[in-house]
C-alpha cells in the first residue's frame, strides 16, 4: 500500500474485538480506497517529522473541535448523552486510541462509524467519515501526529498491538 512510503503489510485478524467480519470490512475499505495491496495493514510512523508536522495542522483543522486542541476529548466522554451518543474521546494517553492497531485507527477515521465495521452493533457516534475530506496520506499523517504525543509506554503498547494485528 502506498501512503507516501508510510504504509505497507497485510491485514490479519486483530486481537480482541476484531473478528473476521470486521477484518474483511477493513480490507474492503482499503481496497475501495484505492490501496495497491488489497489486504493491507498500515504502519504509521510517529517519528517521521514531516508526516507529524502535516498531521498536526490537519488535526487542528479537522479533529480539535471535538477531540480537543490538547487531545483531551470532550467532558464525560464515557457517559452517553441524552441522544444516546458518546462524546468524543481523548486521543492523549488518558484515552483508548492507543489500544487499537494502526489499520483500525485508519479505518475509523476514513469510514467513521456509519458502516458498523468499527463499533459494536447499535453504537451511535458523531464521528464522521473523513475519507471524502482527507486523502489516505493525510489520514496517516493525522494519526502520526496523535501517536507522536503519547508517552513511551503507550507508544510501545500500541506498537505491540499493531504488530500483533499484522502491521509493522
Amino acid at each position: 500500500m502506498n501512503h507516501g512510503g508510510q504504509a505497507r503489510g497485510r491485514l490479519v485478524q486483530m486481537p480482541g474485538r476484531a473478528g473476521p467480519a470486521r477484518v474483511a470490512v477493513v480490507a474492503a475499505v482499503l481496497v475501495l480506497a484505492g490501496c495497491s495491496e488489497p489486504a493491507a495493514t498500515l504502519s504509521i510512523d510517529a517519528d517521521d517529522r514531516q508526516l507529524v508536522a502535516l498531521g498536526e495542522g490537519l488535526y487542528a483543522s479537522h479533529c480539535a473541535r471535538c477531540h480537543g486542541v490538547d487531545l483531551g476529548g470532550q467532558p464525560n466522554w464515557r457517559q452517553r448523552r441524552a441522544d444516546g451518543r458518546l462524546p468524543a474521546p481523548p486521543h492523549d494517553a488518558s484515552g483508548h486510541t492507543w489500544h487499537h492497531p494502526d489499520a483500525m485507527l485508519f479505518g475509523m477515521v476514513k469510514e467513521g462509524f456509519a458502516t458498523g465495521a468499527f463499533a459494536p452493533p447499535g453504537y451511535r457516534s458523531d464521528m464522521p467519515a473523513y475519507g471524502e475530506m482527507l486523502d489516505d496520506r493525510e489520514i496517516v499523517a493525522t494519526l502520526a501526529y496523535i501517536k507522536s504525543t503519547w508517552p513511551a509506554p503507550q507508544r510501545a503498547h500500541q506498537a505491540r498491538v499493531s504488530e500483533a494485528a499484522g502491521g509493522g
